[in-house]
């Protein structure tokens, strides 16, 4: 394809405007604009999350959220990449919960957020894979770590269901603990530790009269 004009679509990223054909991802428009191949950039197959962006397309007043790598540029197409902050306040260690009967426990105190979700489906309209990131939360939270993990196998980590929610709940991440704890330990029946747990915040107080 030769570089005339007539072949290139005009769209506007990170408020510069700039011609590429229409073929190409947000990501390589850059590239064929002149910009370097570094910074934010990641493996260009969908699945690391470093390329996410908000989108406005021609004559729309919508604004959408996706992956750079994976959407094309059209003509009269607003983009901006974000840049997100990593959060830093899930730390922890598997190897220092003790047994899969203290997972539910562990995960209320490391994600002490999560309970407060407000189901307004925010982190599932902003997941760009298409995650039932709401129903993730609202199962982990009920001790039900594998669903849950099943639920967020597809996530890449790009922070938009985190950015989106008014709770300050990081789904992601919450996920991400959920595929662990799964992996690490033989997770024992869901029922049986969500009961436990509730013995354990009293409350069902058990009466021995």
């Amino acid at each position: 394809m030769s570089d005339t004009d007539d072949e290139l679509v005009r769209v506007t990223i990170n408020g510069k405007e700039i011609r590429a054909p229409g073929n190409l991802s947000t990501i390589q428009a850059l590239w064929f604009a002149g910009y370097p191949r570094v910074k934010g950039v990641g493996c260009l197959e969908g699945v690391c999350g470093s390329c996410r962006i908000l989108v406005r397309r021609k004559d729309s007043p919508e604004v959408a959220m996706a992956l750079g790598c994976q959407t094309l540029i059209e003509d009269g197409m607003e983009v901006h990449f974000l840049v997100f902050p990593t959060p830093t306040h899930h730390a922890y260690q598997l190897d220092e919960i003790a047994n899969s009967w203290e997972v539910q426990a562990q995960f209320h105190r490391i994600f002490p957020e999560a309970v407060h979700c407000r189901h307004c489906h925010g982190c599932d309209v902003s997941c760009p894979k298409g995650i039932e990131v709401e129903k993730g939360v609202e199962l982990a939270g009920k001790g039900r770590f594998r669903e849950a993990s099943e639920l967020f196998v597809a996530c890449v980590m790009c922070d938009f269901c985190m950015t989106a929610c008014p709770e300050h709940i990081a789904p992601n991440h919450l996920g991400l603990f959920a595929r662990r704890v799964t992996a690490y330990f033989h997770i024992r029946p869901s029922n049986l530790i969500s009961r436990l747990e509730e013995l354990r915040r009293n409350e069902h107080p058990i009466r021995t009269d």
